[in-house]
């Protein structure tokens, strides 16, 4: 780990001498501003692999995103190497299309303890659902954040995110396709033990998410990035662009349909990615990520 490197990479000019809840928030900020979320390698023809040398290749050197499995596995390694206490955690995604959870662990969060507290750390979600702040580890109490309320609900030893949805307001109703369509107020995340995991428990998820016909990452090509005020998301040929709290507690929603030839500049402009092979957009799901 070439900590300084790293830095570079996500634009952190900030110290990083005290192990405090300050300085994880920061650093953590600047990584889900910089590293995009995203599968694009899916629909590149190559493959994802989990090993940190890889994920910091592909994310550090060559200026790429990932999805959780790539993301919070070099986010560990990055915290581990300023000497935060860290442990790897598996959860099971919420599926709104199957109102179920996934029956697998299917991804990868982190525990960070600090000053005998714990937090949960997911630089590895993306979209709308992104967690902006680490959040303590404690249940049913709201915590409030720049993309919503999110909450931490404990049962019997499970712990389940969850995200109070603000309401949208899309301007352009002609192309707003299933926003505003889900009526939920509140939106199930995933689920998760505190369990530790190994990475190599992850190996079988990871091939199988970017291999399995019905995956959502096979059928959608996807790429969000968070930033200052909001989120954008490449989603096939669809580019949304969320500012949070737009006004009287509703997010202003922007869609625009691309054409072919628009795709790898927005890539480049919207998400600083340039691919080194051809890419071929894929939106087959109906499953709606906002």
């Amino acid at each position: 780990m070439d900590i300084k490197e790293y830095f570079a990479r996500i634009s952190y000019r900030g110290s990083y001498d005290k192990l405090d809840l300050a300085t994880l928030t920061d650093i953590f900020q600047h990584h889900i501003r910089a590293v995009p979320f995203e599968n694009l390698s899916i629909h590149c023809g190559e493959s994802i692999e989990l090993d940190l040398e890889a994920s910091y290749n592909k994310i550090v050197q060559r200026n790429r995103g990932g999805w959780c499995m790539e993301n919070n596995h070099l986010l560990s390694w990055v915290l581990k190497t300023l000497g935060y206490d860290v442990t790897l955690l598996g959860s099971r995604v919420y599926v709104p299309e199957y109102h179920a959870y996934a029956e697998e662990i299917d991804h990868l969060l982190l525990k960070v303890v600090l000053n005998e507290k714990s937090y949960i750390v997911d630089g590895g979600f993306g979209m709308a659902y992104q967690l902006w702040e680490p959040m303590e580890l404690v249940s049913g109490t709201d915590q409030l954040q720049t993309p919503g309320i999110f909450r931490l609900v404990e049962e019997s030893g499970v712990w389940y995110l969850e995200k109070v949805k603000r309401k949208q307001w899309v301007p352009d109703q002609s192309v707003s396709g299933s926003h505003n369509v889900d009526k939920e107020v509140c939106r199930r995340v995933y689920l998760f033990t505190l369990q530790p995991r190994d990475i190599e428990e992850f190996r079988s998820s990871n091939s199988h998410l970017q291999t399995a016909p019905d995956s959502l990452f096979v059928t959608k090509s996807i790429c969000s990035l968070q930033t200052v005020d909001g989120v954008r998301a490449l989603v096939g040929w669809k580019l949304t662009e969320i500012k949070y709290n737009f006004k009287d507690n509703m997010d202003l929603v922007e869609i625009r349909i691309l054409a072919d030839e628009e795709v790898d500049k927005t890539l480049k402009e919207k998400f600083n990615i340039t691919l080194d092979k051809k890419f071929v957009p894929i939106n087959t799901s109906r499953l709606s990520l906002f």
